[in-house]
């Protein structure tokens, strides 16, 4: 008659390893610049000391082509979504599905901010990782931030623009599909390093000095 306590005491168990796992390598996943590897590689260019010097898939386009930054804004999604997917099967049938799966994206998103192999630093602004883990969280809050991010650039003609308008509505959009305390303070927490990352955008967007999106 103890069997099934114990099963699922197992169960649960595992769960966590799983989980803690996850989040581990999310960190990891988020630290690979691909922007960095992209350019260096089938560009010959170093992004750390061309255009904004950023690794994000914006300064990827201007400096070494769109094909480039199409394909770094898609894997700087994917190293958000894939340990956000993994993080929230692991934990599907737990009551702290929801921390496990924030814990994951914000590890894969500090990840791009402060990437390990990089000696955490010359990292990402985070916004197509914050994407990526966000397609997961909630396919339709996903989507609003999308129509959010494209009426900014129609707006601004500005990413940086569209990014931080689309981001600062962020906690508010989860609230909305996944009104989940702990969500809502990660998307929080998310929005506060966004508009710290683009501190510099901010202020060359204050001075008219920002270049356009295209």
């Amino acid at each position: 008659m103890f069997k099934r306590p114990i099963n699922i005491s197992i169960m649960h168990s595992l769960s966590i390893t799983y989980t803690v796992l996850i989040v581990i390598l999310a960190y990891l996943a988020g630290s690979i610049p691909f922007g960095l590897i992209l350019a260096r590689r089938f560009a010959s260019v170093d992004i750390l000391s061309s255009g904004s010097g950023n690794i994000g898939a914006t300064n990827v386009r201007r400096v070494a082509g769109t094909g480039l930054g199409v394909l770094t804004l898609l894997l700087d999604g994917l190293k958000g979504a894939l340990p956000v997917y993994a993080a929230d099967m692991a934990s599907a049938t737990t009551d702290w599905n929801d921390l496990a799966v924030i814990a994951a994206a914000l590890a894969a998103f500090g990840g791009h901010l402060y990437p390990v192999y990089m000696k955490c630093r010359n990292g990402g602004k985070g916004v197509a990782t914050a994407f990526g883990c966000l397609l997961v969280i909630s396919v339709k809050a996903a989507g609003v931030c999308m129509l959010i991010y494209l009426a900014g650039i129609l707006l601004f003609k500005r990413s940086s623009a569209a990014s931080l308008l689309s981001t600062g509505f962020l906690p508010a959009i989860i609230w909305l599909f996944r009104p989940s305390a702990v969500v809502i303070l990660g998307g929080i927490l998310i929005t506060v390093m966004v508009f710290i990352r683009h501190q510099d955008n901010i202020r060359r967007l204050i001075h008219g000095t920002e270049p356009p999106a295209w």
